[in-house]
């Protein structure tokens, strides 16, 4: 035995050890405590640390940390963007609306600024082929600028379509800049993103996850997808730019959801894009908005609502909170992953068992595994209370859309799940209008067709193992 091997079997060096790593574990739990999170989610830290002590650690250090209440800019920039972003700076006239949805605009104004823009035109896309194909179009027709932001920014086929239309465009002097998330485009080539900075594009990730910043930025995710072009055309959506949103990728279809807007809430696009831009060390932006000279002017009042681990409230989930709560007909629901927070759950199930006609539905078989069978964990909770449940059977079901009664309706990046509403940087474009809702309901009526609904005499059937499966997933819920 060696020297050094007979000072480590001495007792005071043991429990030196012994007693440096529960005052760390002890420490981490005090911090989780005293940050005053949703209860489940602090228990289920503990309950990690508890049982895989090292394991733990290092999962919160990847994953547990708070950035809650930091300002992503100056107010001073906000106040400049506001005056660069908004054409119309009188109040909107909120008379046409009901007083549900007056309640739910104030709302949304109080959470985070956000203005209603009434006189926008949409155009709702739930393919991927006639998305990018319009999205193409738009960009060859730019003049001015080209901000673009996306989770996922593929170096496939249609990935590297749209890079080559945007080169074309930076050569031709139109500003462009990209945003893409490092994490959602982690296995993308550099030499991709690099071909696009040397033709003059301003492309950045959004934060770069590199040592010795890996552990603090791994968690936190841009999830936003949005495109604003010369400040009169915008999109915003659940579509990432990759295949598999044309050709289904190992699914024999990716079902999602994506508009195309004209009119002032495109302000609230570019405003967005120009936050994020400064958050990451960018100049302020200082182009402005306008509605579009050409543009058509359509019906339908928007409000745009933006949320992360920055804010401070769940903004995306208080609006839907008070959505689903003000329903008075139906709530239609289509999401990927459905873990919903406590309170959304009981919204639902007070909105069925009051009778309103309340459904929800997602993919019988998801693009993670992890997340398919921790959705499935609430699904007896819902029905038990009449919530409708149906598993689209025609392949992955990607879209992040709520329809409500029949004027209501929001579409963007968020699903219903804890990572969306605590952790991700998310877009929800809130749409007040008849016309829209109705063309949202046939879509869901259409999906219907290629779903099957949930019975849950039969779901009490299923076999005891996935039962078991995702009662664990769902204790694991909050940090997923």
């Amino acid at each position: 035995m060696t020297q050094f091997e007979a000072f480590l079997k001495t007792p005071w060096v043991y429990w030196t050890l012994f007693g440096a790593y529960t005052g760390t574990i002890v420490s981490i739990i005090g911090i989780i405590l005293s940050e005053n999170r949703n209860p489940l989610k602090s228990l289920a830290w503990i309950t990690v640390l508890m049982l895989f002590p090292v394991g733990g650690v290092i999962l919160y250090i990847f994953f547990g940390r708070s950035i809650k209440n930091t300002h992503m800019i100056s107010r001073r920039n906000r106040r400049r963007l506001r005056e660069l972003t908004i054409p119309v700076q009188t109040e909107p006239d909120l008379s046409g609306l009901s007083t549900e949805s007056r309640q739910q605009v104030m709302l949304a104004r109080s959470l985070t600024g956000s203005l209603f823009h009434p006189g926008n035109s949409v155009r709702i896309f739930g393919d991927g082929q006639e998305k990018f194909d319009t999205l193409l179009a738009d960009i060859a027709s730019a003049v001015s600028y080209i901000n673009l932001q996306y989770y996922i920014f593929q170096d496939d086929a249609i990935g590297t379509r749209i890079a080559d239309a945007l080169i074309e465009r930076a050569k031709a002097g139109v500003k462009v800049r990209v945003i893409y998330d490092h994490i959602g485009s982690i296995h993308v080539s550099n030499r991709f993103f690099r071909r696009m900075a040397e033709a003059g594009i301003e492309v950045y990730p959004f934060f770069k996850v590199a040592f010795p910043l890996f552990a603090t930025r791994i968690n936190w995710r841009n999830h936003r997808k949005l495109v604003v072009i010369d400040g009169k055309t915008g999109y915003i959506g659940g579509m990432n730019i990759a295949d598999r949103y044309i050709d289904g990728g190992r699914f024999d279809c990716w079902r999602d959801a994506h508009i195309r807007i004209q009119g002032p809430a495109v302000g609230a696009l570019q405003y967005s894009f120009a936050v994020d831009w400064r958050f990451m060390g960018r100049e302020l932006l200082e182009e402005t908005v306008t509605c579009g000279d050409n543009a058509q002017p359509g019906d339908a009042g928007m409000q745009m609502l933006t949320c992360g681990p920055t804010s401070e409230w769940s903004n995306i989930a208080f609006l839907l909170h008070k959505a689903i709560g003000n329903a008075k007909k139906r709530v239609l629901i289509q999401t990927p992953y459905f873990l919903p927070t406590e309170s959304l759950l009981k919204a639902l199930q007070v909105a069925a068992l009051s009778r309103v006609d309340v459904r929800v539905m997602i993919p019988r078989k998801s693009d993670s595994m992890i997340l398919t069978y921790a959705s499935r964990s609430y699904i007896s909770e819902c029905l038990r209370a009449g919530v409708k449940i149906y598993l689209f059977e025609s392949g992955m079901l990607h879209s992040k859309t709520v329809v409500i009664d029949d004027d209501f309706c929001s579409i963007g990046s968020a699903n219903i799940d804890f990572r969306s509403f605590e952790h991700n940087f998310e877009a929800n474009m809130f749409i007040y209008s008849t016309e829209v809702n109705t063309a949202m309901r046939r879509r869901f009526a259409d999906d219907m067709r290629h779903s099957v609904r949930v019975k849950l005499a039969n779901w009490r059937k299923r076999p005891l193992i996935h039962r078991a499966f995702e009662s664990v997933l769902r204790l694991l819920s909050p940090v997923l």
